[in-house]
């Protein structure tokens, strides 16, 4: 029986970084969780144990280190690319670099009735995403957000749906409707205003969700992608993931009170999930 070495690949993942830019006493931060992985001619490690082609993954966290200090980080997505042009210059024996960045969103502390030069805050869980892979011919640039929080009163139903033997689920239209949206998009091209399409797109998705009619969070997903491929001519697909978080009303007649909408129970388990990929023709 003969066996071969298939698809491979290996690198260093979780490299985090933050960096400091000191302009007088206006500071920026920017916080990066970088994840690079290399294929190429790596058979012989794999097979004889010869280590000649291999580049240390700690020599990988380093050119992180060095070229966030060599270069400003202008955005995730430039600075994947950049760390992926490195290693695929330098080495001949790697044909392909995927290289992916998770950025963790700092907001400044108000002070004083402004905001304070140097001092943040997190305010949520949420992501910005970068990711290139590339090779010496191509490469494709995406870019995303995850851990978006978001949540309406009103505005929302789901009724008229499939029912069996087992269907307890009642019919409403009106409900709380809350999700975390983690979307990620393809650009076009992989030359783009990063920064600027990165804070279009969640303001447009913020808008969209706000004001869209839902009849079921499959339509409400639709309408996300929808409104950001027509907005954006260069990102060519949107996959959107949005776990539906139940909120359910508490029966308050044991108590002989009523509940007119009014006090739910949060629930994170377990919770509907819906996934989906809207591209251009």
């Amino acid at each position: 029986m003969a066996i071969h070495l298939a698809e491979n690949n290996y690198g260093k993942q979780r490299v985090r970084i933050l960096r400091v830019s000191r302009k007088n006493d206006q500071h920026e931060i920017q916080e990066l969780s970088i994840g690079i992985r290399l294929e190429g001619d790596f058979e012989s490690a794999h097979t004889q144990g010869d280590n000649r082609k291999v580049l240390p993954t700690d020599t990988m966290k380093n050119t992180a280190y060095a070229l966030a200090r060599k270069h400003s980080i202008e955005s995730p997505e430039k600075f994947c690319k950049q760390l992926a042009s490195h290693f695929l210059s330098r080495n001949p024996q790697v044909s392909r670099a995927h290289v992916e960045a998770e950025e963790t969103l700092w907001v400044r502390l108000p002070f004083g009735g402004k905001v304070h030069p140097h001092a943040f805050t997190r305010s949520s869980e949420e992501k910005r995403i970068a990711e290139v892979n590339a090779t010496r011919q191509q490469q494709t640039v995406s870019a995303g957000i995850d851990g978006l929080v978001v949540l309406k009163t009103t505005k929302s139903a789901f009724d008229d749906f499939l029912r069996d033997e087992y269907t307890t689920l009642r019919e409403t239209r009106d409900r709380i409707l809350s999700t975390v949206i983690c979307a990620n998009w393809v650009y076009s091209k992989d030359e783009a205003h990063f920064g600027a399409i990165w804070e279009g797109v969640r303001q447009t998705m913020l808008e969209t969700f706000a004001e869209h009619d839902s009849l079921s969070v499959q339509q409400t997903l639709y309408a996300l992608g929808e409104t950001v491929l027509s907005n954006f001519e260069m990102i060519q697909e949107i996959h959107l993931s949005l776990p539906n978080k139940h909120y359910i009303a508490v029966d308050l007649s044991p108590f002989g009170m009523d509940n007119p909408g009014e006090i739910f129970l949060p629930t994170d388990e377990p919770h509907g999930l819906i996934e989906a990929t809207l591209r251009r023709d």
